[in-house]
């Protein structure tokens, strides 16, 4: 009605009280699709529950090493009162695992599970985060006596990651073996039958190369194992090169001859092992040609008047004592002492030699594998060694090195802390014995 006026009472009466209570087809499918879905949804999960089937409560996919427990949730996630623990505590992997102390003067250890994160997907769950080690790197602090270690560390880029100790001011090479690269690399170098060109392999590969040895007369090289070691034996034995020793390197080129009446060389071994040597292998020579103890006197030189020849007459032992004192005089001061620092003894006495004190691992706190780095060649990490001329030069490659193909970025190679660093202290490992069984963990149970 014009110019009526529209109140808020009259506007209230236009509103049908009575619509939410006739019958309708939308409102009714949406009342029983919403009691439908939860009633659904709890018999579903009470349905894989039933069925032993755990997949409905997994927070994501386990890592490739951890696959086979998807099953058996409490491998893991103990039970506590009939109920599965979310959080896992350290007791459900050292039931199969054993995780050695990391350093004996630790003051904090982290737990398992906050460094080796499950439900993550099938990564490799041995790779721990970086946060995970500079939680204690970023501001290291230690029990007892004071840390040897750098104290503040962040990541492995130029700013984050201190100089490799080894090449730090004033470190220098321990080993008292005199070397010169230089001089065994360059052209024409003489060798056991002719002139030869050495390279890195003659003296530095793996204990499992099969090639044979160019300078050397054993059969097998050594394994080059380090004492304090962190990784696993079987890991340690095919990442690091063979020590370089004498028999298996050196023996072809530098022999150990001593007399001229032998054609073989005495042991490379200690003075008081040679000693003996020469002792036996001359009592055993004049034991066979008693003739060699008359022997011409020395000459003199008497102008204008014959000399009547001489013959001197020596006893066996006298003989055997002379020849041992020449061999060692021509051993141990041009031999032995072309490679090894000896002293000689004033008396004639046996010399005292040096340790060689040759490093087995440069880096103890570091795991470096060359097997992965053989596609490069050798002077692209050790540019110095073709130039080198004394013992004490250090050849290891500088950061600066590893940092060329180790960095940020998706064109590059891993750079974490766990790519070279490892936490637990595997030469204290101790033995684990398992309790689950194949068919339990199929079925969960």
């Amino acid at each position: 009605m014009a110019g009526e006026e529209r109140t808020t009472k009259k506007r209230a009466q236009r509103i049908d009280l009575n619509y939410f209570k006739r019958p309708h087809r939308f409102r009714r499918w949406r009342f029983w699709l919403s009691v439908a879905a939860p009633v659904g949804a709890v018999l579903w999960i009470a349905w894989h529950g039933a069925t032993g089937n755990p997949r409905v409560y997994s927070a994501g996919r386990l890592s490739s090493a951890h696959a086979v427990l998807a099953a058996k949730c409490d491998a893991c996630h103990l039970k506590r009162a009939g109920t599965l623990r979310a959080k896992v505590d350290d007791p459900a992997c050292l039931a199969c695992h054993d995780g050695p102390i990391h350093h004996a003067n630790q003051s904090f250890a982290p737990h398992c599970a906050s460094c080796h994160e499950e439900h993550q997907g099938r990564k490799l769950l041995a790779v721990a985060s970086d946060r995970s080690c500079t939680q204690c790197h970023a501001s290291l602090r230690t029990l007892g006596a004071p840390s040897n270690f750098v104290r503040t560390i962040h990541s492995f880029s130029s700013a984050g990651h201190p100089e490799f100790a080894a090449l730090r001011p004033g470190a220098v090479d321990p080993g008292t073996i005199q070397l010169n690269h230089r001089v065994h690399l360059k052209p024409n170098l003489a060798g056991p039958n002719g002139p030869v060109q050495m390279d890195c392999h003659d003296c530095h590969r793996p204990p499992t190369s099969t090639e044979p040895l160019r300078f050397g007369s054993a059969a097998r090289m050594p394994v080059a194992i380090a004492e304090k070691s962190l990784l696993p034996v079987a890991i340690a034995a095919s990442a690091y090169m063979a020590p370089v020793t004498y028999a298996a390197h050196c023996a072809l080129c530098h022999g150990l001859q001593f007399d001229e009446r032998f054609t073989e060389s005495v042991p490379h071994d200690t003075p008081q092992v040679i000693r003996a040597f020469l002792l036996k292998k001359f009592q055993q020579y004049i034991a066979t040609h008693p003739q060699e103890l008359r022997e011409p006197g020395p000459e003199r030189t008497l102008p204008q008047k014959p000399v009547p020849v001489r013959v001197v007459v020596r006893t066996p032992d006298e003989w055997v004592h002379e020849r041992v004192s020449m061999s060692e005089q021509l051993l141990w001061r041009k031999t032995c002492k072309q490679c090894h620092a000896l002293t000689l003894a004033p008396d004639g006495g046996l010399p005292t030699l040096a340790k060689s004190n040759i490093p087995a691992r440069w880096m103890p706190h570091a795991d470096f594998n060359h097997q992965r780095h053989q596609m490069l060649g050798c002077t692209e990490c050790h540019p110095g060694a073709p130039t080198s001329r004394e013992t004490a030069d250090i050849l290891l490659p500088r950061i600066s090195t590893c940092q060329k193909c180790h960095h940020s970025g998706t064109d590059a190679a891993r750079w974490d802390c766990s790519e070279c660093h490892t936490y637990h202290d595997w030469t204290k490992q101790k033995e684990v014995k398992g309790k689950l069984v194949l068919s339990g963990l199929r079925r969960g149970e």
